[in-house]
C-alpha cells in the first residue's frame, strides 16, 4: 500500500468536505511530512479485567492508518463515557483522525479517545501508521474555518508530537493544551 498516497487523497477529501482548497491541509503540513510505523503484539493475557493493552489516548498525529488484527477485537473508543468495540471488517485498514486534525479543521472533526484491550486467549497483532508534520512545521486552524461565528478554538502549535508523548506518560489529554 501507499500510505502517502492515501494521506493525500485523504487530507485532500477531508479539506473538500470542508468546503476549503483542496491542498490546504497538505500546504499545512508541508513537504516533509513523517511516517511512523509502529509493530503492536498483545500476548494472550491471563487477566484482561486487569492488564489493558495500551490505555486511553487520542492520537498526537493528523491520522494514523491501522491495519487490525484480522482475527482478534482489541480496539475500542469512548463516547459518551461507554466504550465500544471497533468491530473487525476483514480486508480493511482504518483510518483514524488525531489531534492535529483536529486543530487543522478548528474542532470540526474530532480527535476521537482509544484504546486497545487484552483477550485472555488470543495474541492480538496490529501495525499502526502516524502521519505528522516535520519537527518545525506550525499546525493550526485552517484560516477558511475560522470566523466570527466560528471564533478559533486552538494556539498555532509545533512540535506537538514531544508535546503528546509528555501528556500520554501524565494520562493528559494534550489537545486541552493547543486550546485557547
Amino acid at each position: 500500500m501507499k500510505q502517502r498516497v492515501v494521506i493525500e487523497k485523504f487530507f485532500k477529501a477531508m479539506a473538500r468536505s470542508l468546503e476549503l482548497e483542496e491542498n490546504c491541509f497538505l500546504e499545512m503540513y508541508g513537504e516533509t511530512a513523517i511516517m511512523n510505523a509502529r509493530f503492536n503484539f498483545f500476548p494472550p493475557c491471563p487477566r484482561p479485567d486487569k492488564v489493558i493493552g495500551i490505555k486511553p489516548h487520542a492520537d498526537g498525529s493528523a491520522i494514523t492508518i491501522l491495519l487490525p488484527d484480522k482475527d482478534v477485537e482489541g480496539l475500542q473508543f469512548l463516547k459518551d463515557g461507554k466504550w465500544y468495540k471497533a468491530p473487525i471488517v476483514p480486508d480493511t485498514i482504518l483510518i483514524n483522525l488525531g489531534d492535529q486534525m483536529e486543530i487543522m479543521s478548528n474542532g470540526i472533526y474530532k480527535s476521537p479517545v482509544h484504546r486497545v484491550v487484552t483477550n485472555r486467549e488470543k495474541e492480538r497483532i496490529s501495525v499502526a501508521t502516524f502521519c505528522v508534520p516535520g519537527p518545525d512545521k506550525e499546525i493550526q486552524p485552517a484560516e477558511g474555518l475560522v470566523s466570527e461565528a466560528r471564533p478559533r478554538l486552538y494556539k498555532t502549535v509545533t512540535k506537538y508530537v514531544e508535546l503528546h508523548y509528555k501528556y500520554y506518560q501524565q494520562g493528559r489529554r494534550t489537545i486541552e493544551a493547543a486550546l485557547i
